[in-house]
């Protein structure tokens, strides 16, 4: 039998956490791998209004959100939703989605990342982004580096409009 060592205590307060700017939302690092062993990561999304993430896929790694303010909407393969503060989803692997604020006022949720690693995704997207709009090619690289693969599906467009967003970044 392995025996697995817990992880130590780890206290988040609110208001506390690494922020960073990803273009289109933002992130503040909540729980790192390192802290979970490895098993999950927490990161808060903030979303301005008319915000909208660019479609892609997973291929490592699940994702469980909590909206904790405004409305999101979500596109999951096929699916979509949208959910007021308290609303959950999943958006399991290799499935197409995306997210975006579906109101008139900023909004935020809570991902859940499991297993952990990918929130190293955004710290270095962050980077990218820190400099002005990042090269496409760098975008992908990093992309491809984290087993994600960035999408652009034909009811994406419908999306953008029926709830005013501003375009994700064309891939």
């Amino acid at each position: 039998m392995e025996l697995t060592q817990a992880p130590e205590l780890t206290v988040v307060r609110p208001g506390v956490g690494e922020q960073v700017d990803l273009g289109t939302i933002g992130v503040v690092f909540k729980l790192d791998g390192e802290q979970t062993n490895g098993q999950v990561s927490l990161v808060e999304h903030p979303f301005p209004v008319g915000a909208c993430v660019p479609p892609h896929r997973h291929t490592r790694e699940d994702e469980y959100s909590v909206v904790t303010e405004g409305e999101i909407g979500f596109r999951s393969g096929d699916r979509e939703v949208v959910l007021g503060a308290g609303g959950y989803i999943t958006k399991p692997r290799g499935e197409t989605h995306t997210m975006w604020n579906a109101g008139d006022v900023p909004a935020r949720m809570i991902e859940v990342i499991s297993p952990a690693g990918f929130e190293h995704f955004f710290r270095r997207m962050g980077g990218l982004v820190a400099s002005g709009p990042p090269d496409p090619e760098e975008v992908r690289a990093l992309a491809e580096r984290y087993g994600l693969v960035l999408e652009r599906p034909d009811w994406l467009d419908d999306v953008v409009e029926r709830y005013h967003l501003t375009p994700p970044p064309g891939r």
